[in-house]
């Protein structure tokens, strides 16, 4: 059980977030970051599309993630100002990649058939690596000619201007090497696949996206956040400090000119240091997918209060500042998951990253509207 402490019983008497947050995603300042929450759907008991897109737009969340054409959400999101980023699923990048009229017919049938809906990104697979045996190897000879085939459908369709097409990665498992940030480095066994994609990108003007997860990267000791770091400091809680943005005096991680306070802004400087390195360094980085769970029991660091400040420290961030390494550019940005997914893997861990429970209530505080 989760202990009761003071922090719990205020969470308790505060779940509905959107009674303190007045500002929609309609009313965003001039200039200010939004932030986007990912909607994943592998969950028996979660709210309707409809009821979670009216928290999304209560609560002064700017943009959504979907993992594929949910079209009772994109029903709901049309006319809500809400940037959407679609998801064309792994399962169906085969047939997106066979013709150029499969492509046509996904986005009549996905896109162009919901004209209030303010798409933002068309995302051509997600995680695809053909070194991943299982789950992702199988699609990655049809990742480029999906994104071929969607970017001639979005061009015919006269939405290029509109709409990016983009596809994917996960951090962990693109890189090669990635600490200390200004080694990023792709993996050599991935670079016949990647670099075509990133010269796509390139050619296109469009960001890579990037999963990050920087919980696992300290649950397991991963390079991003190495267990040498405590040493340093003779702090054993130094990595849990340097994920959830409680350090901010001192950085824990000095990189010749740069230095780090947060394992975020690490993460997504290693990948910008990887991308120049081959022929990216035009590219932006949007970080697609990164949160933190509140569950299972037995892991001590994944809990309501961690995610809260980890959450909270996250949106704080990427709204008022950028990397070290890109200062002047603000990450762009999206928190997994609004709700709880039962049903998702076969590691409890990963059910558990929900910012709401599934009865709409938020599990903690948390103000993604502007300030």
């Amino acid at each position: 059980m989760l202990p009761k402490t003071p922090l719990m019983l205020l969470v308790l008497s505060t779940l509905c977030i959107f009674l303190q947050t007045t500002s929609s995603a309609a009313g965003l300042k001039a200039g200010t970051q939004p932030i986007g929450v990912c909607y994943g759907t592998f969950g028996n008991s979660q709210p309707s599309a409809q009821e979670a897109v009216s928290i999304v737009q209560s609560v002064g969340i700017g943009r959504m993630r979907l993992y594929g054409p949910d079209h009772n959400a994109l029903r709901a999101l049309g006319n809500t100002n809400i940037e959407v980023t679609l998801g064309v699923p792994n399962d169906e990048l085969e047939w997106v990649a066979s013709s150029q009229d499969n492509a046509n017919d996904w986005i009549q049938g996905n896109v162009k058939i919901y004209p209030r809906v303010k798409y933002r990104y068309i995302v051509v697979g997600n995680g695809i690596s053909p070194i991943l045996d299982p789950p992702t190897s199988e699609y990655a000879q049809f990742l480029l000619p999906a994104l071929q085939n969607i970017q001639s459908a979005i061009s015919a369709s006269g939405l290029q201007n509109r709409i990016k097409v983009t596809t994917a990665f996960d951090q962990t498992e693109i890189l090669h090497q990635s600490f200390p940030p200004s080694q990023g480095e792709l993996r050599v066994e991935l670079r016949e696949f990647i670099d075509p994609v990133i010269s796509f990108l390139v050619k296109n003007n469009a960001p890579m996206l990037v999963n990050l997860h920087p919980y696992f990267d300290y649950l397991h000791n991963m390079p991003n956040n190495p267990p040498e770091l405590a040493s340093k400091t003779g702090k054993q809680d130094v990595r849990l400090q340097y994920a959830l943005f409680k350090i901010s005096n001192k950085p824990v991680v000095q990189d010749g000119r740069f230095g780090y306070t947060n394992v975020f802004d690490a993460m997504v400087d290693s990948v910008y240091s990887a991308l120049e390195k081959a022929g990216g360094s035009s590219l932006d980085v949007v970080v697609s997918e990164i949160g933190w769970p509140t569950a299972p029991e037995d892991t001590s660091v994944a809990n309501i209060q961690n995610a809260a400040t980890h959450n909270n420290g996250l949106i704080n961030h990427v709204r008022t500042v950028g990397t070290p390494k890109r200062s002047q550019k603000r990450i762009e940005t999206y928190i997994y998951a609004l709700f709880d997914e039962n049903l998702r893997g076969l590691d409890e861990s990963q059910r558990h990253w929900g910012i709401f429970w599934n009865n709409n209530q938020a599990k903690y505080q948390i103000n993604f509207a502007s300030k």
